[in-house]
């Protein structure tokens, strides 16, 4: 099996290789290799009660009606252990993101608590996560948890509709998914949506790892079920590697010593 950090240079030892195959299921590197996306789960690896406690207490989004976030810069240090890098904005370039209300300009959001980064279960993830994409020491590693809630029907997507990231390496989670229909994924192999490769309904504890500089994708616009109740669907969100250069500029000028992604 060759492991999807070997096509970045980097040679991972014995101690990682065992490390992230008892992380990640066995087929992850192998979908990976063979067709740019994998879908697998981390039930067994995670808290996912915590996680979902810590969505009840996200800011609402000032950019995006109806949806809460907070997002983190995250890296590894020289030990191969999880930090934070500190603030920055997100920035994606109009070539990454059709919502005029986020493309093309500076998006400030709060952190990721303190408790939440400390848990162990986080930790891990983070690292199990970079090693799986081979990432460096002080490569920055954005992590969201973001998601929206309320009544009737929304676009979770907020008018961004068949996009990429603007990275390399993208995953993405669902934590909690209550009372709703739809919020369906779809991966394409081209912008415009002509060429669907796979659709699939993300439960709480999956995880979709994808090459984001290789797809495209999109999610199904999320309708209330009961009445009565709220539906919620909340998400983390885990990337590096960007190819778009507004955020790598960001990226250079709040951390001036970060490796960042030189190729297309």
């Amino acid at each position: 099996m060759k492991l999807e950090s070997l096509k970045y240079g980097y040679q991972p030892s014995s101690l990682l290789v065992s490390s992230l195959s008892s992380y990640w299921s066995p087929g992850v590197t192998v979908d990976l290799a063979r067709q740019d996306w994998a879908l697998t789960d981390v039930r067994e690896q995670l808290d996912l009660g915590a996680w979902q406690a810590a969505t009840t207490d996200l800011p609402r989004d000032p950019y995006v009606n109806r949806r809460w976030k907070r997002m983190s810069w995250l890296a590894l240090d020289e030990d191969g252990e999880m930090k934070d890098m500190g603030a920055c904005p997100m920035a994606q370039g109009g070539a990454f993101n059709d919502a005029a209300s986020m493309a093309d300009r500076l998006r400030y959001y709060a952190p990721l608590t303190e408790a939440f980064l400390a848990r162990a279960d986080v930790k891990a993830f983070v690292k199990a996560w970079a090693g799986l994409w081979g990432l460096q020491a002080n490569e920055p590693i954005l992590m969201q948890i973001t998601g929206v809630r309320g009544e009737g029907q929304v676009d979770p997507l907020q008018g961004q509709g068949v996009h990429a990231d603007g990275c390399k390496a993208l995953s993405i989670m669902v934590v909690r998914r209550e009372n709703l229909t739809g919020g369906e994924n779809h991966l394409y192999d081209d912008k415009a949506g002509s060429r669907r490769l796979a659709d699939m309904t993300l439960a709480p504890g999956d995880v979709l790892h994808l090459r984001d500089d290789k797809l495209f994708h999109s999610v199904d616009a999320i309708t209330q079920q009961d009445p009565g109740v709220p539906f919620e669907r909340f998400i983390v969100i885990i990337n590096s590697r960007f190819v778009d250069p507004f955020q790598n500029r960001i990226l250079r000028r709040h951390f001036p010593d970060a490796v960042l992604n030189t190729t297309r």
